[in-house]
């Protein structure tokens, strides 16, 4: 068909190309001869049309015959497909009828196994169950085994705990060997109770809380003092005494024979002697782990009291950190000449409140007392930045006064003492005199009135 239509187009061309060929070779001549040659290319023309018309002809013929050819071989092959499922479907269910025959068989197969399996399962269950036993008196032995072995291993640590607490002791010993320090005012084998009478104990009581020291004289002076500033304050509530530091205790009771209560002690006897409302008054300097411990064991017995509450300790506010600074650098006043630093030293510790020094010397520093400084034993600032500030100024002179409620061990030795390395020593070698206080906050009425204070706000609380 494509060829065909070449065809035409070649002649027309080629018709035209004689038309204006002619034209050109005869523009000349006459109209006539140009007229009769026209109407020979068009007859050329017409012809060659006619005979691409009859080639289509042709075609749309051989285009119908394929069709019919093609719509013949499809109906065949549907019939055939048609035939070929219908074979698989029968096969289909020849297959499924066998399959259930089968099955049939296996299932009377099983009820034949289920039923010898039932016959045999109270032997199987039996025997499973004396192998159970055997197993479970096993298990047993090997528990007994190992708790014999905890047992032992737990006896042997209590030993060495012993052990070590005994040379603890014998270390702390040392430091009072030579040195008096003082008569206990505590009645020897009695538990110290600072205002309880035994014959008829009051349901309300205040329970005040301290580390402790094993020194007679500052534990009279400032523990003692704060106990008996409490309870003057309080008349009708009962003041008891408890300690953190057990070993303290047990060896106030080795030497002294003086009997103080632990924390849990004191608890219990209040239990036992009827008391309904407890006030809890720790004297420790700030919130921390020994603070923290205390609130913590006090609330596995908040249910055997009708009311508790625990008072805040000495640095919380900063009506606290005000009232002490005022408190310290009045009993300091007379050191306070111009040519001398006066350095506080605090225990220290590795809880968050440790920020309460550096809070308080900058109380200090904003209260115009540049020449205090506040260092700590155990933490920072340590000994060493202490030194370093103190080497900023042209002092001459040194005071060294603890920041503890009780001038104690760490006063005395780590503070005072004549070894190496105490706060003495080091500040003696960096060339400067030195006069050691130890005198602990507790022995000022200040300090004492504070406590006071904080047991009043406990108490007001109880109402609210």
């Amino acid at each position: 068909m494509k060829n065909r239509m070449v065809k035409v187009l070649a002649l027309t061309l080629t018709a035209s190309m004689v038309l204006f060929g002619s034209m050109s070779a005869y523009a000349e001549e006459d109209a006539s001869a140009v007229e009769e040659t026209v109407e020979e290319a068009v007859d050329a023309v017409e012809d060659a049309v006619d005979e691409a018309e009859a080639e289509v002809a042709e075609a749309e013929a051989a285009v119908e015959d394929a069709v019919d050819v093609a719509e013949d071989a499809a109906d065949e092959a549907v019939e055939e497909a048609e035939g070929e499922v219908e074979e698989a479907i029968e096969a289909v269910e020849e297959n499924a009828e066998d399959v259930a025959e089968e099955a049939e068989k296996d299932a009377d197969g099983f009820e034949g196994l289920i039923g010898e399996a039932a016959a045999a399962a109270p032997a199987d269950i039996e025997a499973a169950i004396e192998g159970l036993k055997d197993k479970a008196e096993s298990v047993q032995a090997e528990v007994e085994e190992g708790i014999a072995a905890v047992s032992a291993q737990a006896e042997e640590a209590k030993a060495a705990v012993e052990e070590a607490a005994g040379q603890i002791l014998e270390v702390l010993d040392k430091g009072e060997e030579f040195e008096d320090t003082g008569v206990p005012a505590e009645t020897p084998g009695e538990v110290y109770e600072p205002s309880v009478d035994p014959a008829a104990p009051k349901d309300q009581a205040i329970l005040v809380v301290s580390f402790g020291t094993s020194y007679n004289d500052s534990r009279t002076n400032t523990i003692k003092a704060v106990e008996d500033a409490i309870a003057a304050a309080n008349p009708e509530y009962d003041v008891r005494r408890a300690f953190t530091a057990q070993i303290i205790i047990d060896k106030l009771a080795k030497r002294d024979n003086v009997v103080i209560d632990n924390f849990g002690e004191a608890i219990e006897r209040a239990i036992a002697d009827g008391v309904k409302t407890l006030v809890v008054q720790p004297t420790h300097l700030m919130n921390g782990y020994e603070y923290n411990d205390v609130i913590a064991e006090l609330a596995e017995y908040e249910d055997a009291f009708e009311k508790v509450v625990v008072g805040a300790p000495l640095l919380t506010t900063d009506e606290d950190f005000a009232a002490v600074c005022e408190a310290i650098t009045a009993e300091t006043k007379d050191f306070d000449d111009g040519q001398t630093a006066i350095c506080f030293m605090g225990h220290g510790t590795e809880a968050e409140s440790n920020q309460v020094y550096e809070k308080f010397q900058g109380v200090l520093k904003d209260g115009g007392f540049e020449n205090y400084y506040i260092g700590t034993v155990e933490a920072e600032p340590s000994l060493e930045d202490v030194i370093a500030a103190v080497g900023e100024g042209e002092y001459k002179k040194v005071v060294l006064e603890p920041l503890m409620v009780v001038a104690g061990d760490h006063a005395n030795n780590d503070m005072a003492g004549d070894e190496e390395g105490s706060w003495k020593t080091e500040f003696e070698a960096a060339g400067y005199e030195v006069d050691c206080q130890l005198k602990g906050l507790g022995e000022m009425a200040a300090i004492r009135d504070l406590y006071v204070a904080h047991v009043a706000e406990a108490i007001a609380s109880l109402a609210e």
